[in-house]
């Protein structure tokens, strides 16, 4: 599987919000491989690793008026390709350019800032040239309203509301936002680029989004070290370093400075400085203290490759050392193929004695990453994984039953669950629909079907929308409302957005609270879908 998962508690931002996933680096050494056991480092403690003050790039002061800008700042650059392609959950990966972008430095006009890059068509990433947008002129009120997003608490503090105006304004225009931000980054920081991945349109919207996830959460500061520690644990991967974020804030204050023509000001630059000088300690300081008792990465050897359907393959990976998960779980993978481009995918099975892994694969059209996987991955390939993420798991100190849902792909982390309940050897019912469009696509129907006939407390119910099938014909949610009652159950849904948002529905319909209702992040696998 191949999406991460999390329950939609408070500080899920779909980002990877819950995965940790938007990172900018990709490694560039790998680590020691001296690492010591977690028991060995129960008493040790990362030190605090301080964070170089950021140089803003300008005030309000010196900022030029709108007119001013339109005949004198550079522009910003064109926006990247649409995102990569998905499938059932996130085997979303199209086919990036081959070529380096060539990016240029601009002259910038003397005493503002940074110079724009003019970046050379891979760098734009469009098949047609696209000509840069000028900075649209901007509304007289920016205080969002009590249904936005942004719309600050009562209890919110001075910063909290100043960072709200600021992301209230941006918000709409946030693909240039985010464009001219790179530009910046690259034209001051070249020796970054090799580091990034060739295609920078799914992490672009996945930098913006978790940065505004971050600052809404800024007076919230158990959940805001929650999702950041996350994503700081999740970017060691990347070789992100504690010299990197002052390069990032700096870009990220003059790209809002050069956007936010309504709210920006010397206060509010002062907030978001302290906000993101907060932000980067965090996760530098989680990455520091998850380096003592765990590698930035796995090497994985590839020992079974099992193709089920001509574009779906199970995928059984050896760990080059122990490898610590939940069933239920996600991790991302890197393959030799493409560099630095990493996917999330869902174990198939629970930790096993032998310390294998399983994933099930989907290929997409277009897709590189999954497509590599499926057709040519074969055994003794050895790919990457990153560290093990994702909520979607069993409380065993729950008598509740589980009722599962999972649509494709989505099997896959399901059949986690059920054999982590058998592992447990708790007799706790567990009702499966598994849904496809046809009884083909079933194509794990066979392993499911034995796990029930060798558990008495699990029942399997294939559920078909197209065509005929010896099984329950229709929607997956409308299937679940036949049966029940499901008061005595906790929810868990895996499987494309749309499955994803009905099933929700669906079980919140018939009275499962939705504290109760665990599954994929739907912000995520939509942005993955596009």
């Amino acid at each position: 599987m191949d999406a991460p998962t999390t329950t939609s508690s408070a500080g899920s931002d779909g980002s990877g919000g819950n995965s940790g996933d938007w990172g900018w680096f990709t490694p560039s050494r790998k680590p020691a491989d001296d690492r010591r056991a977690p028991d060995q480092q129960s008493d040790e403690r990362a030190p605090s690793r301080p964070v170089n003050p950021i140089r803003p790039v300008g005030t309000e002061a010196d900022r030029r008026t709108p007119a001013e800008a339109d005949r004198r700042a550079p522009a910003e650059p064109a926006a990247p390709a649409p995102g990569p392609g998905a499938g059932d959950r996130r085997t979303d990966d199209r086919r990036p350019d081959e070529h380096r972008p060539d990016e240029r430095r601009a002259p910038g006009p003397a005493g503002h800032g940074p110079a724009a890059a003019t970046p050379g068509p891979a760098a734009r990433g469009r098949e047609e040239h696209q000509r840069p947008d000028e900075v649209p002129p901007a509304p007289q009120d920016f205080r969002p309203g009590p249904d936005s997003p942004f719309a600050a608490p009562e209890t919110a503090s001075p910063d909290a509301i100043l960072l709200r105006r600021t992301m209230a304004e941006v918000e709409p225009i946030s693909d240039k936002v985010t464009s001219y931000f790179y530009a910046l980054l690259f034209v001051q920081h070249p020796e970054l680029r090799p580091l990034f991945p060739a295609a920078m349109d799914a992490q672009r919207d996945r930098l913006f989004k978790a940065i505004l996830t971050a600052a809404r959460l800024i007076d919230d500061l158990d959940i805001l070290t929650e999702f950041l520690s996350r994503l700081g644990r999740g970017h060691r991967k990347y070789g992100t370093r504690p010299e990197h974020y002052p390069a990032v804030g700096e870009c990220l204050i003059g790209a809002l400075t050069r956007y936010a023509v309504t709210t920006w000001s010397d206060e509010a630059e002062a907030a978001w400085v302290r906000a993101y000088t907060q932000i980067s300690q965090i996760m530098i300081d989680s990455a520091a203290e998850d380096e003592l008792i765990a590698p930035a990465w796995w090497q994985a050897e590839v020992v079974g490759h099992e193709l089920r359907t001509h574009d779906i393959a199970v995928i059984t990976v050896r760990p080059d050392q122990p490898y610590p998960f939940l069933a239920g779980q996600y991790t991302s993978l890197e393959t030799p193929w493409w560099p630095r481009v990493w996917r999330h995918y869902s174990f198939a099975a629970a930790p096993r004695s032998d310390g294998l892994l399983s994933f099930h694969v989907k290929a997409v059209p277009a897709g590189w990453v999954s497509s590599a996987l499926v057709h040519r991955a074969r055994p003794g390939d050895v790919i990457r994984l990153g560290p093990p993420a994702g909520s979607m798991t069993v409380d065993h100190a729950s008598d509740n039953g589980l009722l599962c849902l999972g649509g494709g792909t989505g099997i896959a982390p399901i059949k986690a669950l059920v054999e982590d309940v058998a592992d447990h050897g708790r007799n706790r019912p567990v009702e499966v629909f598994y849904g496809a469009r046809n009884d083909h696509d079933l194509y794990d129907i066979d392993t499911m079907l034995r796990l029930a006939q060798k558990h008495p407390w699990l029942a399997v119910r294939p559920v078909v929308s197209d065509g005929p099938t010896n099984g329950l014909s229709g929607r997956l949610p409308d299937a679940v409302r036949q049966y029940g009652p499901w008061n005595a159950f906790d929810a868990y849904l895996s499987g494309p957005p749309g499955m994803i948002r009905s099933g929700v529905d669906a079980l919140t319909g018939i009275g499962i609270p939705s504290h109760r209702i665990r599954h994929d992040s739907i912000e995520e696998l939509a942005a993955a879908a596009e």
